[in-house]
């Protein structure tokens, strides 16, 4: 059974950096698609970043693009979100989500893989 577990959100100031981590377990993660998503208050689900398992390729939503970075370490099966230069929009329920879905742009689903969320904010 998948498993991925979130660590790392908090309470920042704006322009503030956080690291959050998401070990995944339960099967091969080769072939997958690996990413973060999160949820305001009030707001639906939205893409943050994704990486591909095998290639490390990357992509991220033009919000976050030059502020925030996605890497995996294979061997500690283990996603990172490295946040820089937080915002007060930036705050949210980070979720890390796992797809085997070949799909081109990644929507949330309940055919993919979910942690349990791990907040973040950003005060001003």
């Amino acid at each position: 059974q998948v498993q991925l577990v979130e660590s790392g959100g908090g309470l920042v100031q704006a322009g503030g950096s956080l690291r959050l981590s998401c070990a995944a377990s339960g099967r091969t993660f080769s072939g997958a698609r690996m990413g973060w998503f999160r949820q305001a208050p009030g707001k639906e689900r939205e893409f943050v970043a994704h990486i591909w398992w095998s290639s490390g390729i990357t992509s991220y939503a033009d919000s976050v693009k030059g502020r925030f970075t996605i890497a995996r370490d294979r061997f500690k099966n283990t996603v990172y979100l490295q946040m820089n230069s937080l915002k007060p929009e930036d705050t949210a329920v980070y979720y890390c989500a796992a797809t085997f879905r070949p799909v081109s742009v990644w929507s949330p689903s309940s055919d993919d893989y979910w942690g349990q969320g791990t907040q973040v904010t950003a005060s001003s």
